[in-house]
């Protein structure tokens, strides 16, 4: 049988399965819910402790600790054929002793809705299996409605934080995303227009903040920029999409930005919403959810 060759955007070499894998292990919450909706879910033998969807096929496999902390023992003694991880989720150095144990990983890293479509295409290819093909056509489908669907509309100015905290001396701070991250381009997609596309994460996170000057960032992450109150208010955002994780806002959250935010249009018509993260946050199948609920809240 011809090998399979998996061409992955976060990782620098390319898999060779000589088979479809029949024993999966997931490190990815979003992946392990993707091979279930593709019907795919057969093949899965360990998941992480934060895989909840969908529920009712979880039961009974092996949980491995979080994405981050993953007990690479028990890993290993299941001999998958394939791990399952991701840039962003997973650290290099867990990816690195289940190579070096021999086993395959494939390491993902989608910033924009294809990239995520095209890592399903990828998951579907390695498993050669034409139902999956099908039900993945009928998101690509939604897709293309949804790009089709942003010319009849102007984008809402949205912020979207992904984090809050403050400095020792008490200055708040949020932390949210620019244009190279899949939230943006799902976002993008939904009919938002992120207030902070084009604003890069600076270091320390004085300098972020505007108190000191920034230091060279070399090769570190400057995606998810931390930005200050007064930066907020003078982007005058039109909608504030407060997310369930990876920070876990609540009600309490919105009614303060209610009050720090209230010379914004966001808070002046009403249009700040508290949303369940993974329509956000996961790549993957969950698309399907995220593009059915996530326009309604940008209109």
């Amino acid at each position: 049988m011809k090998s399979i060759e998996i061409g992955t955007n976060g990782h620098k070499r390319a898999l060779h399965l000589s088979a479809p894998p029949k024993r999966v292990v997931s490190l990815v919450p979003s992946h392990t819910e993707s091979l279930f909706d593709l019907g795919l879910g057969r093949a899965v033998v360990g998941i992480t402790d934060f895989c909840v969807h969908p529920a009712e096929h979880l039961t009974g496999l092996p949980r491995l600790g979080g994405p981050k902390n993953p007990r690479l023992d028990e890993i290993i003694a299941l001999n998958p054929d394939l791990v399952l991880a991701n840039q962003e989720e997973n650290t290099r150095q867990a990816v690195n002793t289940l190579e070096a144990a021999g086993l395959p990983v494939w390491v993902t890293f989608p910033k924009t809705v294809r990239q995520s479509l095209d890592v399903l295409w990828a998951m579907v290819g390695i498993f050669r299996d034409q139902d999956a093909a099908i039900r993945l056509q009928t998101l690509e489908k939604s897709v293309e409605w949804a790009e089709s669907a942003l010319t009849e509309r102007e984008p809402r100015r949205l912020f979207c934080p992904i984090w809050q905290s403050e400095t020792p001396q008490g200055t708040l701070w949020w932390m949210t995303m620019n244009s190279q991250t899949y939230v943006h381009d799902l976002l993008r997609l939904a009919g938002g227009n992120n207030v902070f596309a084009q604003r890069e994460r600076r270091y320390p996170l004085e300098a972020d903040l505007g108190l000191v000057e920034a230091e060279d960032p070399g090769e570190r992450d400057r995606r998810y920029p931390r930005v200050s109150l007064d930066e907020i208010l003078e982007m005058k955002p039109e909608v504030i999409l407060l997310p369930s994780e990876p920070f876990s806002f609540t009600k309490s959250h919105r009614d303060e930005m209610g009050s720090w935010f209230r010379e914004t249009p966001a808070v002046r018509e009403g249009w700040i919403y508290l949303v369940d993260g993974s329509l956000l946050t996961w790549h993957g199948t969950r698309l399907a959810r995220s593009l059915q609920e996530l326009p309604a809240l940008l209109i």
